[in-house]
């Protein structure tokens, strides 16, 4: 079973649209997708039933599980799980996060206070010893992006100079800017993937490196 953990301890970075994209994304390709939500606001589990009440069986199905209340119970048949952690995740919640993914995927918006936050939390997370030990594959994404500020450029030249335990680097995949079609697939339960694609193919340009990051066995350790 593919696993794949979207991850920032800083609220507002916009896991939960990650999370879901992702999950949108592989049950597109006609994967059997489950989408594990780890927190009590169920952010990720409000988007499935706004897809459940507008779609039916319109769409490609994709499981629900409320793992910050029941636990993740993963059903056999699954192929790919995605995971929406939580805010605020440290010490060991996260190390017990992490163990149960084989990538993960952290998502940093352009503001000052979100790249001093994602520059403790990285370094926090390069302390987990699955991550110390490459038994996990890491990437960011720059999340939000307004093309062409000051603050869009920052963000991409701090995200690209990262580096792993033993100086490697940590990919920086994507820019994934700040669209309103986003808004427009979270109201129905969407993922960008599921539009004409003539409506969405700048966002899905965008997250062509990633997807095919993900969908490739670079992504795995």
């Amino acid at each position: 079973m593919r696993t794949i953990l979207v991850l920032n301890a800083k609220g507002g970075s916009g896991k939960t649209t990650l999370a879901t994209n992702i999950a949108g994304y592989f049950a597109d390709r006609g994967d059997s997708v489950a989408l594990a939500d780890f927190d009590v606001q169920h952010s990720s589990l409000d988007w499935l039933a706004a897809r459940s009440e507008a779609w039916g069986e319109q769409r490609p199905a994709i499981r629900g599980l409320d793992a910050a209340n029941q636990g993740l119970k993963v059903p056999s048949s699954v192929d790919v799980l995605v995971m929406d952690a939580p805010a605020a995740t440290h010490a060991e919640a996260l190390g017990a996060l992490v163990k149960r993914a084989q990538t993960i995927v952290i998502p940093v918006i352009p503001s000052p206070v979100d790249m001093r936050a994602a520059e403790h939390f990285i370094a926090e997370l390069m302390a987990v010893r699955v991550v110390d030990r490459h038994e996990v594959k890491i990437a960011t994404v720059a999340n939000r992006a307004r093309e062409g500020t000051q603050a869009m450029t920052g963000l991409g030249e701090y995200l690209d100079a990262l580096k792993l335990p033993g100086g490697r680097k940590l990919p920086f995949l994507a820019t994934l800017r700040a669209s309103v079609n986003y808004l427009k697939a979270a109201e129905r339960g969407l993922s960008i993937f599921e539009f004409a694609p003539a409506a969405t193919q700048v966002d899905r340009d965008c997250w062509a490196p990633l997807t095919r990051w993900l969908a490739s066995n670079r992504s795995l350790p």
